[in-house]
């Protein structure tokens, strides 16, 4: 019998049946060499059933970690989505692993005696039901740390089942990818030598599987999702109402018609404090805010869009106001009401805003797919306004500011090069949430000065840049000078938005190391692979968590925006006021 190459000989393992036999490459299709000589080959859907000790070891020991802790609580469904996929990594690991030691000691699989299925059943089921428990423990505590009281037991009991079925779907994908290499090697053996063909089948399929996720498969789904979210587009919330005031985009003489608005921007332009509203909280006399938008309908692209708003801003007297806020939306449009009231409420109601759609698409689905998009949109929008902005004499220039939440700061950091950049050409800036991989925030956080953790940088002494974690409570480094236009970074420590990364596969990140954030878990610690997939599926459930904790950030933009501002006449009971205010906004 030949030896196999190890492109086969990882497919001997990954084919081993219940009983240890492998179907060896090149026998015949109907046997395999078994103990005794040939023996029937296994059928088709009995063959994708069939595991191996060392990968089943693989998934039950993946599995079991994956009810360690993260960053936010998981309902019972998520934890079975995470073990489903983590144990199929494991499960392959656990083959390669066997493969390698294989090689290293240069001989063949050998058949699993019935001991060591045995000792897999009840060693990784006493094993599993340990950390299931421990799971639960955790879960608890994660939801005590951040007031969540929600727990719906069903879905707990349910998902082991759940997780079982994950781990078969990607199991079979992975099989369903290997026949498809078997397939390839097979042609291209007819021309080629045998390890050629092995090597070159291996390089076609991968090419193939990646083109197909990353492209065609992944394209394909985007804008599929992307043409049913434009349905929801075309919907007004229930109790949003075209406005009567000129000082708002789709009201009387704007330049933007309220259809063209979208779902988000009706929604922005409709809502936000009135005069009398910022009246009856700061206790003195206020202006009427003025906000402008323009939506994916309003104009053919980015810039068109972005100049159609601008416009309107200065038709509603924008330019005329002492404070001008550019704020870079989230996927759909959609901008927090929380953001804006408190620069609203601090100002008197001398402000006005400006923001524009981008995409159709829910945030945290942006985050992941729609980047470019929120990149042209927000340097247009910057781009558009400072443009304006920077023909008025300079004396009669309003304060110039920024911000964004989420992919929105994505957007917002795109104007700009640098620390001096921002300085320079803004008045203050706030960012709250900001994604792993937007540019200037890891520049900031890797380039911060020594001894300072990566859950609260200080960046060049605090003189311009600045993160907080509770403006209420600290921005460091304390008792250093904050002069000129200051940018405050807003980022909760169990926020998945700001610490989630694909270098989280392999590279433990230095805030793992540190010391645990008030609502992050003492016990959390990074593993290969599985911390990866916990954070991941940590995102589309960041904001589902009380205010203060995730990616859910509302009082906090009042004291970011008393910092960033520095309005006089501001008092502790102001500031308080407003506060409930902006609680109340939901």
């Amino acid at each position: 019998m030949t030896r196999p190459d190890p492109a086969d000989r990882i497919e001997l393992e990954m084919a081993t049946d219940v009983a240890g036999h492998e179907a060896l490459p090149g026998t015949d299709p109907g046997s395999v060499e078994g103990a005794n000589g040939p023996e029937p080959r296994p059928g088709r859907l009995r063959g994708l059933l069939h595991f191996t000790i060392p990968g089943c070891w693989g998934a039950v020991l993946f599995a079991a970690l994956s009810f360690t802790p993260s960053l936010l609580p998981r309902g019972g469904f998520i934890q079975g989505l995470v073990c489903g996929i983590t144990a199929s990594i494991g499960y392959g690991l656990g083959v390669l692993g066997a493969w390698l030691w294989r090689a290293f000691a240069d001989r063949e699989p050998r058949a699993p005696k019935a001991s060591s299925w045995r000792a897999l059943v009840v060693g990784g089921g006493v094993l599993l039901l340990v950390f299931f428990g421990l799971g639960q423990y955790w879960q608890h505590e994660i939801r005590s740390l951040m007031g969540v009281t929600e727990y719906n037991i069903a879905l707990v009991i349910a998902s082991p089942l759940v997780a079982v079925f994950f781990f078969a779907v990607f199991l079979l994908i992975g099989r369903g990818i290997r026949r498809v290499y078997h397939w390839v090697a097979d042609r291209l053996s007819r021309r080629f030598g045998r390890r050629a063909a092995g090597a070159t089948g291996w390089v076609l399929v991968t090419t193939m599987t990646y083109l197909v996720i990353s492209g065609i498969l992944l394209d394909g789904l985007v804008s599929a999702m992307d043409e049913a979210f434009s349905v929801g587009n075309t919907v007004t919330q229930e109790g949003v109402v075209q406005p009567t005031s000129g000082l708002r985009s789709g009201g009387p003489g704007s330049m933007v018609s309220w259809d063209s608005l979208g779902r988000e921007g009706r929604t922005f332009t409709a809502s936000g404090p009135t005069a009398s509203d910022i009246e009856a909280v700061v206790h003195h006399p206020a202006e009427e805010p003025i906000r402008t938008y323009a939506g994916l309908d309003s104009a053919e692209d980015a810039e068109q869009r972005a100049a159609l708003a601008v416009d309107d801003l200065e038709r509603a007297g924008g330019f005329e106001r002492t404070n001008l806020l550019v704020v870079t939306t989230t996927g759909s449009g959609w901008v927090d009401p929380a953001l804006v009231a408190p620069f609203e409420y601090l100002t008197g109601g001398d402000a006005a805003t400006v923001g524009m759609q981008y995409s159709y698409l829910p945030s945290w689905l942006s985050f992941l797919v729609d980047q470019s998009k929120a990149r042209e949109a927000g340097r247009a929008l910057f781009d558009a306004v400072y443009d304006r902005w920077s023909r008025l004499p300079q004396d009669s220039r309003p304060k110039l500011f920024v911000s964004g939440e989420s992919l929105g700061t994505f957007g917002g950091e795109t104007a700009f090069s640098g620390e001096y950049d921002l300085r320079n050409r803004t008045a203050g800036t706030v960012f709250a949430g900001p994604p792993n991989f937007n540019t200037l925030f890891r520049e900031f956080s890797d380039q911060r000065d020594p001894g300072s953790p990566e859950i609260q940088p200080v960046y060049k002494n605090g003189r311009t840049v600045r993160f907080a974690t509770d403006p209420a409570a600290s921005m460091p480094p304390e008792g250093q000078p904050w002069d000129g236009t200051r940018v405050l970074y807003l980022m909760h420590p169990s926020d998945p938005i700001v610490w989630w990364s694909p270098n989280l596969v392999f590279s433990e990140p230095d805030w793992i190391g540190e010391a645990a954030g008030k609502d992050v878990l003492q016990g959390m610690f990074w593993m290969p692979f599985v911390t990866f997939w916990q954070v991941t599926a940590d995102l589309p459930f960041s904001t589902g968590v009380p205010a203060g904790h995730g990616h859910k950030y509302t009082t906090e933009y009042v004291d970011a925006w008393n910092a960033v501002m520095r309005p006089e006449g501001v008092t502790a009971d102001d500031l308080a006021a407003v506060r409930t205010a902006v609680a109340a906004l939901g």
